[in-house]
């Protein structure tokens, strides 16, 4: 009979071992999670632009239609040389191709979204993209210290750094001897029931690195009524194995790069992470421009419609003054989708929720 007192610890490092690599795995399963939702928030975003932009074509090709239906009139009048109307039917006809063309972009969207969040068919959405709402963002100050511990791509490098800190432990400490408790008996006899017995109890030690293995062990018992015994015994081999002792050496090195890797992807979270607080700011001032660029597009074709009443220029001309406040609107919603891009990448660096920056931001103020 042999019963293990002491493992040298190893079962207690492999233990660590499997639990570091089980949170390892763990943290890879969460940031699969994090992409399959970021992506189906990218696709339902998308989605509410597609529609936005194909609403304010679908309204722009209605004032066209009405234009040129008053075009036709006036044509049949005498009004107007037949020339403007065929060029305002080809006008109204490409952009009639435009909104075909968007509305397959949509479609595809939705097709899209709705196999992401497995469903046939997408059920109604009545959210709108907010063209004047400007995103709420903390000072970089604040947002630094707290992305090193909220942001998934350093924890998941943390989690590697503590593995290999284990396993750099564990080669360590791989010379630690085991210790056995050992014992015997046997019955003996030329005629049964045998009458006679012996038996025995030891310790033994074990221990192997790479310079020397071995082990050595004492026992004692007895063979009654008179007879007692000892033994000791001992074995030893010199080098059993010289490229073992790079294993601690290897491990020390694996951890010092890992640990070098988390330093470096530290500072480029940092520094991605002040980039995209700037970018939002930015493209905030875009929107903004593209406000007030919407506005003057607005007065422009007031002015356009006065001009032409007053004679000065032609319904052709209206109908593009029409197409550009089209062009107008549709850019004050990409920039207004571009700003949400953005802070729901900066949300995605610090491991938020879509919509949680402001209540981060307001929680640091």
């Amino acid at each position: 009979m042999e019963q293990l007192i002491w493992d040298g610890g190893r079962l207690s490092r492999a233990r660590k071992m499997e639990r570091a690599e089980l949170d390892f795995a763990g943290s890879r399963l969460r940031q699969m999670v994090s992409e399959v939702a970021d992506n189906t928030v990218s696709s339902y975003r998308d989605v509410l632009h597609g529609r936005m932009i194909l609403e304010i074509q679908n309204s722009a090709l209605e004032s066209l239609n009405q234009q040129l239906r008053v075009l036709q009139r006036e044509v049949e009048l005498g009004l107007v040389r037949p020339t403007e109307l065929i060029q305002a039917e080809l006008t109204t006809a490409m952009h009639e191709l435009e909104i075909v063309s968007l509305s397959m972009d949509l479609e595809e969207a939705e097709r899209m979204l709705a196999e992401m969040l497995g469903m046939d068919e997408l059920p109604i959405l009545s959210e709108k993209i907010d063209t004047q709402r400007s995103p709420v963002l903390p000072h970089p100050s604040i947002v630094l210290p707290i992305v090193e511990f909220r942001n998934p791509d350093l924890a998941a490098l943390r989690l590697s750094v503590a593995m290999l800190q284990t396993e750099a432990r564990a080669a360590s400490l791989s010379w630690l001897p085991t210790l056995r408790l050992t014992g015997s008996f046997g019955m003996s006899g030329r005629h049964y029931p045998l009458s006679r017995y012996s038996w025995s109890v030891g310790l033994s030690i074990d221990f192997s690195s790479a310079w020397l293995s071995g082990g050595f062990g004492a026992s004692a018992g007895g063979d009654p009524p008179f007879d007692r015994n000892a033994r000791m015994h001992q074995s030893l081999r010199p080098v059993p194995d010289p490229a073992a002792a790079f294993s601690p050496r290897a491990a020390g090195l694996a951890l010092i790069h890992e640990q070098n890797m988390y330093e470096a992807a530290l500072r480029e979270v940092h520094a991605a992470v002040e980039r995209l607080i700037n970018t939002c700011r930015l493209l905030d001032r875009r929107r903004l421009l593209a406000m007030e660029a919407l506005e003057l597009e607005r007065d422009r074709y007031r002015l356009t419609e006065l001009r032409l009443s007053l004679g000065e220029i032609t319904r052709i001309d209206l109908m593009e003054g029409m197409l550009e406040l089209a062009r107008r609107e549709a850019g004050l919603v990409e920039a207004a989708v571009m700003v949400l891009r953005a802070e729901r990448e900066l949300e995605r660096f610090l491991d938020l929720e879509p919509g949680e920056l402001s209540l981060l931001t307001e929680g640091t103020r």
